[in-house]
């Protein structure tokens, strides 16, 4: 446990915490909705600091981010918890039970340094805040960013979005890349579906493009709650306004959680979101969660193959971040 960080003190003990879009409001002893940030006695804490729940090296591109150091291997960490309750969610069994509450788990005990050491030992080029929501376990990945940034090691967010605008100027001097999902177009639906809300992510996808920190998004295509031509077009005509060279990752949908008796997201659906992705001026979309698909990534001048992939693995890697074709740049970090 750790004193937080992003918090206001008010009278009688109540505490105002500004690290997501929730802004909770806390009487001593109350827990945020995150359920890892609890109010003692007049001070905020975190149950989320010093103890994973999941640490693995993958490849990059199971983030997904496909235009940032593709090919290389990331350091994976995750501690328990999220501030979202997405019914739907594909690792509830990690983000929705309780830090420092919930002891059905194995956790283990990793202080930042030796998370950097293990990444270096795992010739892994970055460290990823992932698997659950990063947000949430703010402090303990912001000591590790700083640790692995002396020792030139990259630091990556897969994340919701739901971050203050405080949050991300906090984190930014140390976070080269992040994955947002963008989960529908709907207010109801974050509401309902996420108990969450739309704007504020919307909001992060745009301060994240002003401070220059490289993003992808993803979206998870539920039949029947986001998967209309109207919305899917909505959400590419968004992301092109902010940046038409944004990749943008459509994934399909599996049964999972509370949302085991819908169907998998039909194919044909995924291919039409990805030509109404390009129709409203995306450049890079790729299809994920299928065993074959746009995965490859395509020069934005002359569509030839200028990276090549088969699953997760590299066949073709770009050189020099232009096509050898025509000498277009592709957007990234190479």
């Amino acid at each position: 446990m750790r004193q937080a960080m992003l918090y206001e003190k008010r009278k009688e003990g109540k505490i105002h915490c500004f690290l997501c879009a929730h802004h909770c409001g806390l009487e001593p002893g109350q827990w945020g909705r995150c359920q890892v940030r609890e109010n003692r006695e007049g001070d905020l804490y975190t149950h989320a600091w010093g103890e994973v729940i999941a640490a693995n090296a993958d490849v990059i591109e199971k983030k997904p981010l496909y235009h940032f150091l593709p090919g290389s291997r990331s350091f994976s960490i995750a501690t328990a918890g999220c501030n979202f309750k997405c019914s739907f969610c594909q690792n509830w069994q990690i983000s929705q039970i309780q830090a420092g509450r919930d002891d059905s788990r194995r956790h283990l005990k990793l202080e930042p340094a030796e998370i950097v050491r293990r990444a270096r030992q795992s010739n892994c080029r970055s460290i990823s805040y992932t698997y659950t929501e990063p947000t949430i376990f703010f402090e303990y990945a912001y000591d590790t960013a700083q640790i692995a940034g002396a020792e030139g090691l990259a630091n990556v967010f897969v994340s919701n979005g739901f971050m203050t605008e405080q949050a991300l100027d906090t984190i930014a001097p140390w976070l080269d890349a992040i994955n947002v999902d963008l989960k529908s177009f709907q207010k109801e639906f974050y509401k309902d579906i996420c108990q969450g809300r739309l704007t504020p992510v919307l909001d992060t996808i745009r301060r994240l493009k002003e401070r220059n920190i490289w993003t992808e998004v993803t979206t998870l295509i539920v039949p029947g709650q986001n998967d209309s031509e109207e919305e899917l077009g909505e959400m590419a005509s968004f992301l092109a306004s902010v940046d038409p060279e944004m990749p943008w990752h459509l994934s399909r949908f599996h049964p999972d959680y509370q949302y085991d008796g819908v169907e998998p997201t039909p194919l044909s659906t995924l291919e039409r979101a990805w030509s109404l992705a390009k129709e409203n001026g995306l450049q890079y979309v790729y299809l994920g969660n299928i065993p074959s698909g746009s995965k490859d990534t395509l020069c934005p001048a002359c569509e030839q193959v200028v990276i090549s992939r088969g699953g997760f693995e590299i066949k073709n890697m770009l050189q020099d971040g232009a096509c050898p074709d025509c000498g277009q740049k592709i957007k990234g970090v190479f």
